[in-house]
């Protein structure tokens, strides 16, 4: 039995390298959580489109569902509520919804080969199409800032002042985004190469070929000068030291022969 996902469309399939697609909810919504900056993309709806660009933010945000029900997750953004993007998403409230797209994406490595044209580089990305909501309830609000603070490092949300003051409130948008369809596109292994190429022998000897690991790595904290705690919390220690692990060790087994 398949797992539940998106339904391969004209939109969300992948065609190049269609082997590489991945359309299961697990293989798409770990990617928007883990990245630690998603891109928006949307336009003006009151522009004229011939004449005007299209707008792309980077933002933070991730997946949640209110209700608790999977089939209903969303992806939630955080962000300065008198921005433009919040004041297009809250104009389009009584239709549709601002229809935008989310991207995601987490390098793993560079993939040096032979030649320049078999190049590449090992990635997890992951893009969405929906329909974008200003959230005006007030428990849904609540949920998705401690959503969105907590997957940028758990435990924080709890650990600060809580709950924000009127003023904080007023100040913070959070857009909900009705996911219609989605997909992702991963890309593990070591190079690919030209079979002329590996027959020439001095070619080989000349030119290094594999991967080179990427991941992201936490530092030690610095603490700001009003600190005054004793030390580094174990909640962003422990933190630390396991998503540093973690992303090391994805990104040297994406390295290996698939």
């Amino acid at each position: 039995m398949d797992a539940p996902g998106y339904p391969k469309t004209t939109l969300n399939a992948v065609n190049r390298y269609r082997n590489r697609g991945k359309y299961a909810f697990e293989d798409v919504y770990p990617i928007f959580d883990a990245a630690p900056v998603l891109h928006v993309s949307f336009n003006d709806p009151s522009a004229d489109h011939a004449q005007s660009y299209p707008y792309i933010l980077p933002m933070f945000g991730c997946t949640g569902s209110y209700r608790q029900d999977s089939a209903d997750r969303a992806i939630y953004l955080h962000g300065y509520i008198s921005s433009k993007f919040f004041r297009e998403a809250n104009e389009s409230t009584e239709q549709d919804g601002l229809k935008i797209c989310v991207s995601a994406t987490l390098l793993d490595g560079l993939v040096l080969a032979l030649t320049p044209n078999h190049h590449s580089c090992n990635y997890r990305s992951a893009i969405a199409y929906g329909e974008a909501h200003l959230v005006t309830d007030e428990g849904e609000r609540f949920y998705a800032m401690e959503l969105i603070t907590n997957n940028i490092l758990p435990g924080r949300w709890e650990n600060t002042r809580i709950p924000p003051t009127k003023a904080e409130l007023a100040a913070t948008g959070i857009v909900r985004v009705d996911v219609k369809t989605a997909s992702a596109k991963v890309r593990a292994g070591t190079t690919g190469e030209d079979r002329n190429d590996l027959k020439d022998e001095s070619l080989r000897k000349r030119v290094w070929t594999g991967v080179i690991p990427a991941w992201t790595q936490w530092g030690a904290p610095v603490a700001a000068p009003t600190d005054r705690m004793d030390g580094v919390p174990d909640y962003i220690g422990g933190w630390i030291r396991d998503e540093n692990e973690k992303s090391e060790a994805y990104a040297l087994g994406a390295a290996k022969p698939v």
